[in-house]
């Protein structure tokens, strides 16, 4: 039987009644003849709380009558603690399917055979040893898989950043050979802009790899960058689907990401609420060095006559401290890295490479923006938060909608 890889969101999980939808797709995918592995995130926000009171446990126990000092939690602590609900999820589940007559047996990221490197909170999959997944659809049985998680080659538990659970279930699809991989969430598939910020964005119904991952890049949340590069790289097919729409056995809405899917590439917007703006008046070559060595998300970074600017995704929450001090111990390199920012990103082929679009574009935002970057791909501005969504509705006017 041809396998299929299905991946469920936490808000498809996010108690026991929606689990049971879920576990009752997965029922009927098995009955319609698929060899099934099923990948899940945690239920609903458990990864928030999880994070939330890791953060309450690091703070520094205060002097008498002085208020607790806040303290950043160790990531290596952090993927210990965030990876067990991933487990909770696909335990449940598997607890559920076998109610429903179904045979489901639950495997954690590293019994399943996702190795990564030796980063925690971020780490990135370096090979997928699949073995006792093939045992296991060998038995007849439905595979739960936990993602968001895997073990370093020193046997360290890490974990993939957010969105990871997406890059689980491609890159055991590429691996097992899958005929397909389903990312089931709360949104029916891509949309040329957020229908939260734009509530007249289109839907996609196909769509190239390259955009797709050049949106993921720029912050679009309904797939993993890493995901759709393994994709990409393995001509998986990605079906982006709503999890409410095929609770019946019915079928809705859904994007099919795949090599050359649509005949035209549509320009699409997208909004990144969390980066942050790096700007060096010198010392451009230590700066990058110090950020190098800090693990710093740098995007965009240009350098000239000394002087550094780039953005800083901010959406794996990475550690600034280590990068801040070294930027002024023990000399000051007169670094200043500004917060509370967000990010607009016009993708599409070509527009990057228009000096009109460019000049439009700029025109087009409602605020001045600190910086205004284009690639062939994509052209992008790092503009105040309380800007994105009209910058948003503003770019999708002027390019996208008919």
């Amino acid at each position: 039987m041809s396998i299929v890889v299905q991946k469920f969101g936490g808000s498809s999980l996010a108690d026991l009644e929606k689990l049971g939808r879920v576990a009752d797709i997965v029922t009927r995918s098995r009955q319609a003849g698929h060899d099934l592995v099923v990948v899940v995130s945690a239920m609903g926000k458990t990864t928030d709380g999880l994070l939330a009171l890791a953060r309450e446990a690091a703070r520094a126990p205060s002097a008498a009558g002085g208020s607790a000092t806040p303290g950043e939690p160790p990531r290596r602590e952090l993927d210990m603690l965030v990876s067990t609900g991933e487990r909770v999820s696909m335990a449940l589940l598997s607890i559920a399917i076998r109610a429903r007559g179904g045979d489901a047996v639950s495997l954690t990221g590293s019994q399943s055979g996702i190795i990564t490197n030796d980063r925690h909170f971020d780490a990135r999959i370096i090979e997928v040893r699949p073995f006792r997944v093939e045992d296991e659809l060998a038995r007849g049985r439905i595979v739960i898989v936990a993602g968001y998680q895997g073990m370093s080659y020193r046997r360290e538990i890490t974990t993939l950043g957010r969105g990871g659970s997406d890059t689980t279930a491609v890159a055991l699809a590429a691996a097992l050979g899958a005929e397909r991989c389903e990312i089931y969430s709360d949104v029916d598939g891509v949309y040329t802009a957020d229908p939260r910020s734009v509530p007249d964005a289109l839907h996609l119904p196909e769509l190239d790899y390259e955009t797709m991952q050049e949106m993921a890049e720029s912050g679009a949340k309904v797939l993993n960058a890493q995901a759709v590069e393994w994709a990409r790289r393995t001509g998986i097919a990605i079906l982006a689907r709503r999890t409410a729409d095929f609770t019946d056995g019915g079928s809705g809405l859904e994007t099919r990401i795949a090599h050359h899917a649509a005949a035209a590439r549509p320009f699409t917007v997208v909004g990144d609420k969390r980066v942050a703006w790096l700007s060096a008046r010198a010392n451009a070559e230590q700066v990058l060095e110090a950020a190098a060595d800090t693990d710093l998300p740098l995007r965009d970074a240009l350098v000239s006559d000394g002087r550094l600017t780039a953005s800083v995704s901010l959406l794996n929450e990475p550690d600034l401290a280590p990068f801040r001090a070294r930027v002024t111990t023990p000399v000051d390199l007169g670094v200043t890295l500004e917060t509370g920012l967000a990010e607009v990103s016009l993708v599409g082929v070509g527009v990057g490479s228009d000096a009109s679009m460019l000049l439009r574009a700029r025109h087009a935002l409602p605020c001045e923006p600190l910086g205004l970057t284009s690639a062939p791909l994509r052209l992008s501005a790092v503009i105040p938060q309380a800007a994105l969504a009209d910058a948003e509705r503003a770019w999708h006017a002027a390019f996208v909608k008919p």
